[in-house]
């Protein structure tokens, strides 16, 4: 645990990847088999349940400290971080815990959940007084439900790569679904992931990559790409890239192997029991074939799919009645073969691959599940001009953009440019001149700044112009502006509800999102995707943001 501890708080104090790396790479290379389990885990993002209630937290912390309600509240509003506020407020420990990680977790952490009050707090208080501040820190994140840490997912692969000393790409295949709650991290787990790759000589029954009975629906590494940030004439003739739209849905990875199907997402959740009549599928696929598409809602018979939020029911309900099955039709737009008839196809060019995609496609036509595996069509044209018209077009037609795919490129680990490029050339975001009026402080780094901006628009209705929020966003800043724009919160604070603090209307900004829809939960009567500041407006007055009506007007640009 001390071990940990000390690993995450030097992860949270650097921006620099350099030194992320090596002291991730540090830990690995001492850390016992069972505890780099966990550790690897919780650094690729597994998510740890919260085991006791935040009310519950701050009511034994204050009560240990000796602090009166009033004066926790003002610690925490000051620190900006639960966990951080108990480390500081408690006593120094008088016992020395020598614990590891998979220990405190498993004998001490996960059997919290419901646990009595009272119990709870006896254990609680002996927990922390075992615990340096940095030990504090951690496992109240923990317990909390709360553990974030600033690392990108491939770092800790390259780490384990580093330590493992095998390829980093061989890394990220075994680690894809290493953060699936239903598979406990262990030792035997942890040491199939890093096992040294053997010859072909030798056999692929004794290579720690032979697939494990638990990993046989296991996807592939998801191949990414990257931002065009150029104009395209300059990647050459048209005729070298496979064109295609970028849809808007759930990437996915359709898995059929050992007479079962599996449905990954990208961010490696598992979710064929959301999606049954994709999953279906499988009745008519052969064993070995892997998949990579997009999950979209598409009603059948349309030319078009429906808007993403269309989906989002199938997500966020526990229990998929027959309305919401009716309301939110999924179908799988595929894009790529990754196996098929069990061999790898990733290092075939992407041409070959797409042929034979084509081919599978083919020979469902006419069958029951036509409608739920189309493949992506391609856009053809000849020169940029035209794709430049073309993807003006996308919002129209239900898409984001153009997707550029090289095509002799393989398929690659995350977003890399040595296995073949792949380009996504995205429609100009929405904009809209905003004002902040409430702020809330950021985390990790950033724990002690308000970065965390709510932004509103005039409504302008009956005659009386008002402020009414729409969007919060974090991003989009430079640190500098951050620091500038905290300084104006501070300055301008009307009040304090809990750790928001509510400002005198002052600051303009330039608000990009993806999409917008209409929705009732929320005051404004819509609700956008992916907002982000795109620059701060010293130039504009409040008085010249954007109205309401705008924002309700880009709804029908979007269904149009």
């Amino acid at each position: 645990m001390k071990r940990f501890a000390a690993l995450y708080t030097a992860l949270d104090a650097t921006t620099s990847t350099h030194d992320k790396l090596a002291a991730l790479t540090a830990y690995f290379s001492v850390a016992a088999p069972e505890d780099a389990a966990w550790a690897a885990y919780f650094l690729a993002g597994g998510k740890p349940r919260q085991s006791v209630p935040t009310r519950l937290l701050s009511e034994i912390a204050r009560e240990r400290a000796g602090l009166p309600p009033w004066l926790f509240e003002e610690s925490y509003h000051a620190v900006g971080d639960l966990a951080e506020t108990i480390a500081h407020i408690l006593p120094p420990a008088q016992r020395d815990s020598e614990l590891g990680l998979t220990q405190w977790i498993e004998q001490r952490v996960l059997p919290l959940r419901g646990v009595a009050p009272e119990t709870l707090r006896e254990r609680l208080l002996g927990y922390w007084d075992e615990l340096d501040w940095g030990g504090r820190f951690l496992l109240t994140k923990l317990i909390g439900g709360g553990f974030r840490v600033g690392v990108a997912r491939q770092l800790v692969v390259r780490a384990l790569a580093e330590v493992a000393g095998v390829d980093h790409k061989r890394i990220a295949q075994r680690m894809v679904g290493w953060t699936d709650a239903r598979q406990k991290p262990d030792a035997a787990r942890y040491l199939r992931l890093i096992a040294p790759e053997v010859s072909s000589a030798e056999g692929e029954a004794q290579s720690g990559d032979a697939l494990h009975d638990s990993d046989i629906g296991l996807p592939y590494p998801f191949f990414l790409a990257h931002p065009l940030q150029t104009e395209p004439a300059t990647l050459g003739d048209p005729s070298h890239w496979q064109i295609e739209w970028k849809w808007d849905g759930i990437r996915a990875q359709l898995v059929k192997r050992a007479g079962r199907v599996w449905l990954w997402s990208r961010g490696e959740d598992l979710i064929t029991e959301r999606f049954p009549e994709v999953a279906s599928l499988g009745e008519v696929l052969p064993d070995g074939f892997v998949i990579d598409g997009e999950i979209l809602a598409w009603e059948q018979g349309a030319s078009a799919p429906l808007p993403f939020a269309r989906l989002q029911p199938r997500i966020a309900r526990k229990t998929l009645s027959k309305k919401i099955l009716a309301d939110s039709p999924a179908t799988f737009l595929a894009y790529d073969l990754l196996e098929a008839h069990g061999k790898d196809l990733r290092m075939t060019p992407l041409a070959d691959r797409r042929a034979q995609l084509d081919a599978l496609a083919g020979e469902l036509r006419g069958t029951s599940m036509h409608d739920l595996l189309r493949v992506s069509p391609l856009v053809e044209s000849s020169d940029w001009q035209t794709l430049a018209a073309l993807r003006d077009e996308s919002r129209g037609r239900g898409v984001e953009g153009l997707m550029l795919k090289e095509r002799q490129s393989m398929y690659g680990v995350g977003r890399t440019k040595a296995s073949g490029t792949w380009w996504k050339w995205k429609v100009e975001p929405y904009a809209i001149d905003a004002v902040l009026l409430y702020a809330q402080r950021g985390h990790g780094r950033r724990a002690s700044l308000y970065t965390d901006f709510t932004f509103a628009v005039w409504d302008e209705a009956d005659g009386v112009r008002t402020l009414v929020p729409f969007a919060k966003a974090y991003s989009g800043l430079t640190d500098e502006e951050m620091r500038k724009v905290d300084a104006i919160v501070r300055k301008t604070t009307i009040e304090k509800f809990g750790p928001v603090r509510s400002v005198t209307p002052t600051l303009v900004f330039e608000i990009g999102f993806e999409g917008i829809q209409a929705s009732p939960r929320h005051k404004s009567g819509i609700a956008v995707r992916f907002p982000r500041m795109l620059r701060w407006r010293t130039d504009k007055a409040i008085e010249d943001a954007d109205t309401l009506t705008m924002l309700k007007g880009f709804i029908d640009e979007h269904a149009g």
